[in-house]
């Protein structure tokens, strides 16, 4: 439900997500859907936004234990979540996204790990969101809204 909440915040899901989420909060109660219905949400949004985006991720500085990425898999409400144990920094990886899916890089900052870090996420050669240093830590990465919704 997090990630609807999530979407919803950032006010891009298309009118037949919408009426789906509504007709199950009346019929369930909130806070009562089931992740079944979740996930027909999110495949009913990629079948009506079906268009398809690149953008690159890259991460910088010293002290990344992981890096974790939406690579393009799962659903636009559900995104399956890579990951790279032990990347050499500067990282840098190019994925193609779907629809509403959102751009979303997250160092995982190593135990003792340098405050240098930083993550960017770059569309069409112009950068999107960019998190540095501690703010790593309040954020968790870098999370951008998908450059298609417009």
């Amino acid at each position: 439900m997090n990630h609807i909440m999530r979407a919803i915040h950032h006010g891009r899901l298309t009118r037949a997500a919408v009426s789906a989420l509504a007709v199950c909060g009346l019929a369930l109660g909130a806070g009562a859907c089931s992740e079944a219905a979740e996930k027909s949400a999110g495949k009913g949004v990629d079948a009506l936004v079906d268009e398809t985006y690149e953008v690159t991720y890259e991460v910088t500085g010293t002290g990344a234990e992981e890096i974790q990425f939406h690579g393009g898999g799962g659903d636009a409400m559900d995104p399956r979540i890579e990951k790279v144990s032990s990347p050499a920094l500067p990282w840098k990886k190019t994925v193609t996204l779907r629809g509403i899916m959102p751009p979303a890089v997250m160092p995982v900052r190593s135990a003792g790990g340098a405050a240098d870090i930083a993550c960017t996420i770059t569309y069409k050669g112009k950068v999107i969101e960019e998190v540095k240093g501690e703010e790593l830590l309040t954020s968790g990465g870098c999370v951008a809204i998908s450059p298609i919704t417009g």
